[in-house]
């Protein structure tokens, strides 16, 4: 029998039990820039002018014949100008001096436009930044998206890329209509097998619209389970991630020029492997028996759903290699339950990004799943505190606020509401995913997992059992993949791709390092995330382009800890920076296995 998959959702014990609540106000929060209309634009003083001269004047070619022309102008306005350089076009540029009045530039641009010799003569003008704070109504709620503390630094990312051209497919509850969902939603499909399951009067159809998941009494779900209204998940996980922006109205999506696909596998008492198997199949362009193929292909993948496993059932694990060999990224939620997330699938199958909840502190979320299987950590807030009675909401505005509906069965009006859960993390990385494949389309899924690892930035609070490389950072992360360093961040380069490690057997993976210029620094940092069972038994070194080889670990018979999740600094200013480098791991015992996750150079 097909194993049963519950949502990530709201809580570990009542993952639906926000969506009967009131109405909460959260707490407003100030934004992290000021909206860009023409009126808030900062007013910067002008202290620079450029000159174009007519052609075939000596100023229009000769630096000295310009440099004489600023020093009359001086002369006859009364300003210190100064010639400063010739631009690419042919104008010069004349420097007024950091005092200059607006009256000053007046008077400067008034003799050179009286100069028969000029063509023209305008300010040089400051520009800014065009990032415009959405104008979406709750978007000032929305604290996972631009605080310091426990945002995703996202707002910074949509000067280059806001996920145009990416469909990122949401394999969840199924859509319930949203005003504010409906301009981003392509064609989809229902996966739900069983009729009395998907609430529809039939098996599979090509339409997935959310029934509802509620259980209308304990035990209808199995020993344990509770009653519970429905929760509308897949639609408050879509608008996370690509809700419409800039309409004035309810909340912004991280990547609002993407399109979302829902694909509905889960229904009453959630849903069973082998529809979620197929769905990621269909969703990411392959064949599925009996199902057309999908008009619109998913790069990205969604998976705010699990259920406990101690390994990878084989059925995901084929369906998600099958994904990603297709070229889309798979996003996984760790889950709820506070506990190790090596226990829990699909968090446990290979090739997905796993990603585990943090706070609007920085600390892990109370409820979320850990481990040295976490690929990476996201906002997925608190709506209460760990303390607090489970079930209740004391803290709303801790919580991600997304779209929702307001049924409590069967679906009703739309709405906006906070949740908590690592299935509100992780459509915070799908949609990184989505900014990152829209802006270099060439990116694999390894790749973009490998950005997305190198570029978070440790938790500011506190993180027990393992929270991957830290909180993602969307707008370092989209510099890095785009070529663009943020001041004191370097050149990153990564490779995601895993690399088995033998008993006894030496394995390398390798970095090709471009657009360097001279040695490498002698402080290079070298980021490890090798999966292996009782580490001591690794030797690890970085291998030079020429060959040569820096030791980064030794082997340790006392050393019986899982994992290597660190970052070495090497002096390598010996060596050219551009070249192959390799990460070198060599196996000296026997009975423990693992592989390379991902490594990285980081070129201050």
């Amino acid at each position: 029998m097909a194993a049963s998959a519950t949502i990530l959702g709201v809580t570990a014990t009542s993952t639906v039990a926000l969506a009967a609540e009131a109405t909460p106000t959260p707490k407003p929060a100030a934004p992290a820039s000021q909206a860009m209309t023409p009126a808030a634009l900062p007013s910067a003083p002008v202290d620079k002018v450029i000159v174009t001269y007519k052609s075939r004047t000596a100023e229009a070619t000769s630096n000295a014949a310009a440099k004489s022309d600023a020093a009359a102008k001086a002369t006859e306005t009364g300003e210190k100008l100064s010639f400063e350089r010739r631009l690419a076009g042919g104008a010069a540029l004349v420097d007024l001096g950091a005092d200059a009045t607006k009256q000053d530039v007046t008077e400067v641009m008034d003799a050179f436009r009286a100069d028969p010799q000029v063509a023209s003569v305008e300010a040089d003008i400051r520009a800014y930044a065009m990032a415009v704070t959405p104008n979406d109504t709750e978007y000032a709620k929305q604290w996972d998206l631009f605080e310091a503390t426990g945002g995703m630094n996202v707002p910074g990312a949509w000067d280059k890329t806001t996920g145009s051209g990416v469909t990122v497919a949401v394999i969840d509850t199924g859509y319930a209509a949203h005003s504010d969902l409906s301009g981003n939603t392509v064609s989809g499909y229902d996966f739900i097998s069983s009729s009395a399951d998907a609430r529809d009067g039939n098996g599979r159809d090509a339409n997935p619209a959310d029934e509802g998941d509620w259980n209308a009494t304990d035990g209808e779900c199995g020993t344990g389970s509770r009653a519970s209204n429905s929760s509308w998940h897949g639609t408050h996980v879509a608008g996370t991630i690509a809700a419409t922006t800039h309409n004035a109205k309810g909340v912004a999506g991280i990547a609002y020029g993407a399109k979302v696909q829902h694909v509905r596998v889960l229904g009453k008492c959630g849903g069973s492997s082998s529809d979620i198997a197929d769905a990621i199949t269909w969703a990411s362009g392959g064949t599925v028996p009996g199902v057309p193929a999908n008009p619109n292909p998913a790069k990205v993948i969604n998976m705010s759903l699990g259920g406990a496993s101690s390994t990878c059932p084989t059925v995901y694990k084929n369906a998600i290699d099958g994904a990603v060999a297709r070229g889309a990224t798979v996003v996984v939620a760790a889950g709820n339950s506070n506990a190790n997330a090596s226990g829990f699938t699909p968090a446990n199958c290979a090739n997905v990004i796993n990603v585990a909840s943090t706070s609007r502190e920085g600390n892990r979320s109370y409820y979320s799943n850990y481990g040295s299987i976490i690929d990476v950590s996201a906002p997925g807030g608190e709506t209460r505190r760990a303390t607090d009675t489970p079930g209740t909401v004391t803290t709303p505005e801790n919580g991600i606020l997304s779209t929702l509906n307001s049924g409590t069965t069967t679906p009703s009006l739309e709405n906006y509401k906070p949740y908590q859960g690592t299935s509100m993390a992780a459509p915070h990385i799908a949609g990184l995913a989505a900014l990152l494949k829209s802006a270099k389309s060439t990116l694999t899924p390894a790749e973009i997992e490998a950005a997305i690892k190198a570029n978070a930035r440790p938790l500011p609070g506190t993180c027990t059992g393992g929270c991957g490389s830290g909180i993602a950072d969307a707008t370092k992360t989209v510099n890095a993949v785009t070529g663009t360093t943020t001041p004191g961040t370097g050149a990153v380069f990564t490779n995601a791709t895993n690399v088995t490690i033998s008993d006894n057997a030496t394995v390398s993976s390798s970095l090709a390092v471009t657009g360097r210029t001279g040695n490498a620094p002698a402080a290079l940092k070298v980021d490890v995330d090798i999966k292996h069972t009782w580490r001591g038994d690794l030797v690890i070194d970085l291998v030079a382009p020429d060959g040569s080889l820096y030791r980064l670990k030794n082997s340790s018979s006392n050393d019986s800890a899982d994992n290597v999740l660190a970052t070495y600094t090497v002096d390598a200013s010996a060596e050219v920076a551009n070249g192959t480098w390799k990460l070198q791991v060599r196996d000296v015992a026997s009975g423990d296995t693992g592989y390379i996750d991902s490594w990285g150079l980081t070129f201050p």
